[in-house]
């Protein structure tokens, strides 16, 4: 750790100004060339503290990065986390405004849900499994409060793994059946496939990057809790949107969901 706590709050008061006001600021990195990772996840607390102190109550965590090329583009060899708040679900067939958001994309997951905790620092894929009550399909929008995405792996961590909504399909299936690592994934933009991902395209399966995240967040005291929802990492590259773009993922045996973006 190389930033003190003042640092640290000014950081994540910076971060919370600019996604209240939707005017990013220039990367952390920059500025604070030694920032370390511990440094990063310490901000992204902090702004989640500040969060909840306005109401807002976490409901789930966020798995980034969990694809090989990504990490190798920023240098990192292990993906990241985020926190999920209740201000950050919509419903399934609610537009989302992008006079919300500062320069959004979308990645399609699967979503689990919990009905047992997960605390590490030894959970296995067979935890995960026995722990999830079921699956869903999902589309996460992501977004950066840093300038034109210009970010390292700190700058990413700090702004909360650059978590913006989540939006979540109308149903639950269970996975005794499924193998998730072979579902696959159509991704269509207004009707256009634009990508195409497997579950295996995720730390090889999406239920291995779920027990990554329980085992790293033993590092912080943090446990995932029965009934919170987790983002288990994309399918795919993220895709940039615009206004009247519809957003559709398939996956097998899983089902669509869509979501469309207005002014």
């Amino acid at each position: 750790m190389t930033l003190d706590e003042n640092k640290i709050e000014e950081i994540a008061k910076q971060l919370l100004e600019a996604e209240d006001k939707r005017k990013p600021i220039d990367p952390i990195t920059d500025k604070n060339p030694k920032i370390t990772i511990e440094d990063a996840y310490k901000i992204q607390l902090r702004v989640i503290d500040f969060k909840k102190q306005r109401g807002q109550i976490i409901v789930g965590k966020k798995i980034g990065l969990t694809s090989k090329g990504i990490q190798n583009l920023l240098g990192v060899n292990e993906p990241d986390y985020g926190h999920i708040l209740n201000k950050m679900v919509i419903y399934e067939g609610e537009p989302l405004s992008l006079s919300q958001l500062i320069q959004p994309k979308v990645e399609a997951e699967i979503a689990f849900l919990l009905k047992k905790d997960l605390n590490g620092p030894s959970v296995t894929v067979a935890d995960v499994l026995d722990a999830t009550k079921g699956v869903m399909p999902a589309i996460e929008v992501i977004d950066s409060r840093i300038r034109d995405w210009k970010i390292k792996i700190h700058d990413t961590v700090a702004d909360n793994a650059s978590g913006a909504r989540i939006i979540l399909a109308g149903r639950i299936m269970p996975i005794e059946e499924i193998d998730l690592r072979y579902i696959g994934m159509v991704l269509e933009k207004n009707g256009e496939v634009v990508a195409t991902g497997a579950g295996a395209a995720v730390l090889g399966n999406p239920a291995q990057a779920v027990a990554w995240l329980a085992n790293k967040l033993y590092e912080f005291g943090i446990t995932l809790k029965s009934g919170e929802i987790i983002m288990s990492g994309s399918f795919t590259t993220a895709v940039p949107v615009s206004s009247n773009d519809v957003i559709k993922a398939t996956f097998d045996h899983l089902g669509p969901v869509t979501l469309r973006f207005i002014l």
